[in-house]
């Protein structure tokens, strides 16, 4: 037999050393070591030019409860106030607003974002402040958003201090006024782009670094949809970033190799490429509610007709730029040395913006509104020639240095002829001089460029003004700063605002006497001496919606506004004739009136003596209201102004038609289409008895749009009583059905009828009905592209929900480590 051999037992497994933690550096030491200089350095280059621009802007105004003034801005202020009161009250974000021209949609063909965080400030400061600081929101996040750009994008320091930095000039640019991204442009009224070209700039950083890691996905898709839900230009220009990011990849051109290598690196792009479709996709279906709308009822915005901006070398290079220019050459020569492919985008960038600008056909898409991409590039592109300059430098003088150290060794030890020393031979005593704790161009970099940008734009702080004048450098912030002044000073502290507090009551008053309507007023290049030539858009916002003004600003957002600019050159000695390629025929009052009566506007507000005079000859008008003379002065010029109120006659807002409509064939709802006809027939009063329709009952006649003189038949007589509008409604009772009316409010397919037919499209832009009951509501609501929108927003929403809990769920998985065979059998 065999002994029993006793077995022994298996090793107990040795446990893994324990880790030695790492002493922690106390906070104070993080804050204060060298290795924190360059993180200093960078801090204060972003808000170095945060504060030069923020000094130009004017605190003390900012925090001011003024009225916003000046330019475009100066009617903004009035939408997220509607917003406020009346969209989001009835959980909308966009709806329709019967403020300006008859009616339109509210944040349809405009952007909502900036809007609503006017109103979360508002939570916070007061209306007044909550808006100004809103339209400084993207000036003052440039530099910031820059610097996150080149740190996500890749560039070593001092890069992100240096692009930061770069910004300051490029807020300051004076070529250009109203292009957007500029200070010039943010006063003029485009704040808007200027908040979106920010996180555009921190989406392409996101981009950029999400295609590196494979995360982020959620975070991109995010700041895309904030990007486009502030301004459409600038998301185009993230979304050619996003294309060009993917395209400059390294592995797209490795993937074209054969072999193990090749397919690898395919596999890596074709990862990128999924990761793109996935963080594109979520990003436009959260901004979804907003764009599908957009897109499908362009056919009701206008075509200002704006022609292109010619004088490429003038637009692209002007003489602001010299100094710019040179430093971008550096920035090249950089480029082709150093092979970075942060520099590489930012040119590929500027070379489309250039692009876009010349080759952007005359339409709605205005060439020039391209202008401030290429700008950006270029001083984007020098804020890099800075930094690789002095990281040149510094590299430089560490060569310098340690070639020092190696002749010094080399005189010491003396040198052996049959072994001459070389420098990577070890020696013993002497030590190599080794670096600090930080690189020396990182922290001086930004703190360079900062001064540099400084002295492009604030007064001279080295040279005299006219010797920087002669590389083209602007010197002085005059310009912004006296534009801010003029704005944020607000209405109320213009020395003419006692006239216009004047003209504003005499307003409500009328309204409260004579009953709310609509207010056609006469326009005049002087009255921007009240804070802005739009000063009287806001009557809604003064007489709390009882006066409406035909003009408004969003011009594009109205199918209305060709005729109401068509009415304002019959109206006014000195027109401005807004829309381009209308046939404006001058001053006609008599013609102007009957065009109020048409669109149903029951105030005219006339201010010039030949205005007046033709007024008080007009039968249909009767003075209301009147204040004045008021004298003053206006670039040089004297000024007496009594300004007058009439009450328009026959302007009901809804009436019923004498004879039976007709509808147009082959006109389709576009401007293109509609908008000739419908202008021939509204300058000829004559037609007016047959009303052209887009479409209609089956039994009326369908003429072309050609026909001037169709048949007139006429429809039995109905009257209209108790007419009632708010602002997503309009009721009526009439005492006989089936007999067509005309409701005098803009037209657009989001209006229902309730006991009617209808609403059929009309010329020149309003709205006819039949009705099949005596009592008929026209309700604003929603399109099918608004609920297919909003229905594809959420299931995005929900997926960057999922996107981000996945990536975060993988990070914690990583940071835990692998699992042991033996845990994972528990």
């Amino acid at each position: 037999m065999t002994a029993p051999v006793d077995v022994a037992p298996a090793p107990a497994p040795v446990p893994p050393p324990p880790r030695l933690a790492p002493t922690p550096t106390p906070w104070f030491g993080r804050l204060t070591g060298r290795s924190s200089w360059p993180g200093w350095a960078n801090l204060a280059a972003v808000v170095g030019v945060t504060l030069v621009a923020l000094s130009q802007l004017h605190p003390s105004l900012l925090l001011a409860n003024t009225t916003t003034a000046g330019g475009d801005t100066g009617a903004h202020v009035m939408l997220p106030a509607f917003l406020k009161s009346h969209l989001l009250t009835h959980g909308q974000v966009t709806g329709w607003d019967p403020d300006w021209y008859d009616g339109f949609p509210l944040y349809t063909f405009y952007f909502p974002l900036p809007g609503l965080i006017t109103v979360a400030f508002n939570a916070v400061f007061s209306y007044d402040v909550a808006f100004k600081l809103v339209t400084v929101l993207g000036t003052l996040t440039l530099p910031a958003c820059a610097w996150a750009f080149g740190r996500m994008a890749g560039l070593r320091d001092p890069g992100p201090g240096c692009l930061a930095a770069a910004t300051l000039p490029f807020l300051f640019e004076p070529s250009f006024s109203i292009y957007g991204g500029n200070i010039l442009s943010t006063l003029a009224g485009e704040y808007s782009f200027s908040l979106s070209l920010s996180f555009a700039l921190l989406f392409l950083g996101v981009w950029a670094l999400g295609l590196r890691t494979g995360r982020h996905r959620a975070l991109a898709a995010m700041l895309f949809a904030v990007t486009l839900l502030c301004h459409l230009l600038p998301a185009l220009f993230a979304a050619a970033g996003a294309g060009v990011w993917l395209l400059l990849d390294a592995d797209l051109v490795r993937g074209i190799r054969l072999g193990r290598r090749g397919r690898q690196a395919r596999r890596r792009w074709s990862g990128r490429f999924l990761w793109s479709v996935a963080a594109g996709a979520i990003g436009v279906g959260l901004s979804a509610w907003w764009l599908l709308p957009f897109g499908s009822e362009q056919d009701y915005t206008t075509n200002m007709g704006y022609t292109k901006v010619l004088g490429y070398p003038h637009l692209l290079f002007p003489a602001s730029a010299r100094w710019v220019l040179a430093a971008d050459l550096v920035g090249l020569v950089a480029l082709v040395l150093r092979r970075n492919r942060v520099a590489l985008f930012i040119v590929v960038m500027g070379g489309l913006s250039a692009a876009a600008v010349c080759l952007d056909p005359a339409g709605k898409l205005y060439n020039a509104r391209f202008l401030p991409f290429w700008f950006l590039c270029l001083y984007l592109l020098a804020g890099y020639a800075v930094a690789e300059t002095v990281a040149g430098l510094a590299r430089w003088n560490r060569r310098r240095r340690l070639d020092q150290w190696v002749e010094v060794v080399r005189q010491r030890l003396g040198s052996i002829p049959e072994a001459p020393w070389q420098p990577g031979s070890r020696i013993s005593r002497f030590r190599r001089p080794t670096p600090p704790g930080f690189a020396a161009g990182a922290v001086v970099g930004p703190l360079v460029a900062l001064a540099a940008a400084c002295l492009a734009v604030v007064p001279p702080l080295v040279l005299p003004a006219s010797a920087l004048s002669h590389v083209g450098v602007t010197v002085g912030a005059d310009q912004p700063s006296a534009w801010a002044d003029w704005n944020y000073s607000g209405y109320e502290r213009k020395p003419d605002f006692p006239e216009y507090h004047a003209v504003i009551q005499m307003m409500a008053k009328v309204g409260a006497t004579e009953g709310c309507g609509r207010a056609m007023w006469e326009y005049d290049p002087s009255e921007n001496r009240f804070g802005t030539t739009m000063s009287l858009m806001l009557l809604p916002y003064w007489t709390n919606g009882c006066i409406d003004s035909m003009e408004g600003l969003l011009f594009e957002s109205a199918s209305s506004t060709p005729f109401h600019f068509i009415n304002q050159n019959e109206l006014s000695v000195n027109p401005s004739d807004a829309v381009v390629g209308l046939p404006y025929g001058g001053l006609n009052v008599p013609l102007g009136i009957e065009h109020l009566q048409e669109m149903g506007v029951k105030y005219f507000l006339a201010a010039s003596t030949t205005v007046e005079t033709a007024a008080a000859a007009d039968p249909a008008l009767t003075q209301v209201g009147s204040t004045g003379p008021w004298s003053t002065s206006y670039n040089g010029e004297a000024l007496d102004t009594t300004w007058k109120v009439y009450r328009v006659a026959d302007s009901a807002l809804v009436q019923p038609l004498p004879d039976r409509p007709v509808v147009w064939k082959g006109v389709s709802p576009s401007q293109k289409s509609w908008l000739a006809p419908a202008v021939s027939w509204y300058d000829d009063p004559t037609r007016w008895d047959v009303v052209p329709l887009a479409a209609g009952l089956p039994a009326w006649p369908r003429v072309p749009a050609s026909e001037t003189r169709p048949a007139a038949v006429t429809e039995p007589a109905t009257t209209v009583s108790h007419v009632i509008q708010t602002d997503t409604s309009i009721s009526f009772h009439v005492d006989r059905i089936g007999t067509p009316v005309e409701v005098k409010v803009s037209y657009f397919p989001n209006w229902k009828a309730t006991g009617a037919d209808g609403p059929w499209r009309a010329a020149p832009n309003l709205m006819v009905v039949v009705p099949t009951s005596h009592d008929v509501t026209l309700t604003y609501g929603s399109s099918p592209s608004d609920e297919i929108g909003q229905a594809i927003s959420l299931v995005a929403l929900l997926v960057a929900v999922a996107v981000a809990v996945a990536e975060r769920r993988r990070r914690r998985a990583r940071r835990s480590g692998p699992v042991t065979p033996a845990a994972a059998g528990r």
